[in-house]
């Protein structure tokens, strides 16, 4: 029976045939939990009558999303994530300042191609860029892993999407995940597994795979996943100590459905408020006047998107009435972009930087809008209230719409 690379995964970590539809219990390579809710999982985890972790070497502990702490609640939360880590012989801790989860765990070597990842957070799919199958689990079932090691799973069946067409100086990966969203819509794919195809990706980054496997849970999905290349192996060499073994579907796998997309016209787009499905082009909007612009987060915070909005900000200023806030994903982009003169760049150019983590996009203690206000995001998701009041509105949009738009001070499409 020919399988896709998604039953392939489950099939390894499952030590049986694992074809969509079914029911199977399967190994964990690695567990991610972030302080998002990772006292919910430490609390399910003693209530559970857990001892020790499985294994701690396959276990992150990230403090990202309120990072450094903005109150004395928060601060608690932080303090009891160090205290399990040190008493669980966790040594892969990730204090404030590391950066955001879905970017460390890539760089740290906790995703290898073919390899079953869980993350307490929905955008954990965002490692399937590598070949991995990574997913979003809750506090309780994270708990379970913990002790275990294992976790059941049903089948995803599977969702191609076959891409072609070269994309236009102007428009980006996230332009082009955005349009998918738009097609697909919010409901589209729910629990599917969402394979990005074609000659397109092929072209595409690793930082660019990652900005499209990020948001295939915003079509619901169960997960995002790009069969490995030599792109992904230069990526992984060094990273990971287990060895790389490439892993593809079949050529005759069954795909519940094959979608195709031709992206040689597309333009640059804009999912507007307040659902990341309403997207239209950014020149349907265009106009509208902007209060903050917000560079970074775990779909947009990567090396390659700092370097395509330093290009629109080099020599230039932002618009008085606007803030822009730029936040690199982890702190080895940090370097790189500090290296390069990125930094320098945006700081000249009237931007604020902040340290490495979730920043606004969390909506908890940095770039809080206030109500009536407008703000553009690189970030994933525009719903009332995601970065502060229930009034404001968030646009998401590309690195380099975000870039051109500040300084202009209303949204403006980069080509």
């Amino acid at each position: 029976m020919n399988l896709t690379i998604a039953e392939k995964i489950l099939s390894r970590t499952s030590g049986k045939k694992a074809s969509a539809g079914e029911l199977v219990v399967a190994k964990i390579d690695a567990a991610m939990t972030h302080d998002g809710n990772a006292k919910l999982t430490i609390k399910a985890f003693q209530e559970m009558g857990g001892r020790k972790v499985w294994d701690p070497n396959r276990i992150a502990i990230v403090i990202d999303h309120v990072a450094p702490s903005a109150s004395e609640t928060i601060s608690v939360v932080h303090q009891t994530m160090r205290e399990f880590a040190a008493v669980q012989k966790i040594r892969n801790f990730y204090d404030i300042g590391s950066g955001v989860c879905h970017q460390l765990m890539p760089e740290m070597g906790f995703v290898n191609t073919g390899s079953l990842v869980v993350g307490t957070d929905s955008h954990t799919c965002t490692y399937g860029a590598l070949g991995a199958f990574a997913t979003g689990i809750g506090s309780t079932e994270m708990a379970a892993v913990f002790i275990s090691g294992k976790l059941w799973f049903k089948v995803p069946e599977t969702i191609k999407l076959n891409i072609t067409g070269n994309l236009k100086p102007s428009v980006t990966p996230k332009d082009l995940i955005l349009h998918i969203i738009g097609k697909i819509k919010a409901d589209g794919a729910t629990y599917k597994a969402l394979e990005f195809t074609g000659p397109t990706i092929t072209e595409m980054s690793i930082d660019g795979r990652m900005t499209l496997c990020n948001m295939a849970v915003e079509m619901g999905a169960k997960t995002g996943i790009i069969a490995p290349d030599q792109k992904t192996t230069r990526f992984l060499k060094g990273r990971v100590k287990s060895p790389i073994k490439p892993l593809k579907s079949d050529p005759h796998a069954e795909y519940e459905e094959i979608i195709e997309f031709e992206v040689g016209g597309l333009e640059p787009q804009v999912a507007c408020p307040h659902f990341v499905d309403n997207v239209k082009p950014v020149s349907d909007v265009k106009g509208i006047e902007i209060d903050q612009v917000f560079l970074g987060s775990c779909t947009n915070g990567r090396l390659e998107d700092l370097r395509a909005a330093a290009k629109i900000l080099k020599r230039n200023k932002i618009s008085p009435n606007v803030r822009m806030i730029v936040i690199p994903a982890s702190k080895e982009v940090y370097n790189a972009a500090l290296k390069e003169g990125l930094i320098e760049i945006f700081i000249k150019s009237g931007c604020l930087v902040c340290n490495p983590g979730c920043g606004p996009c969390a909506g908890a203690h940095e770039g809080i809008l206030a109500s009536g206000e407008i703000a553009l995001s690189t970030s994933n998701r525009n719903f009332p209230g995601r970065m502060g009041s229930t009034e404001a509105q968030i646009y998401l949009v590309s690195p380099m719409t975000a870039a051109v738009s500040a300084l202009n001070g209303k949204i403006t499409s980069p080509k």
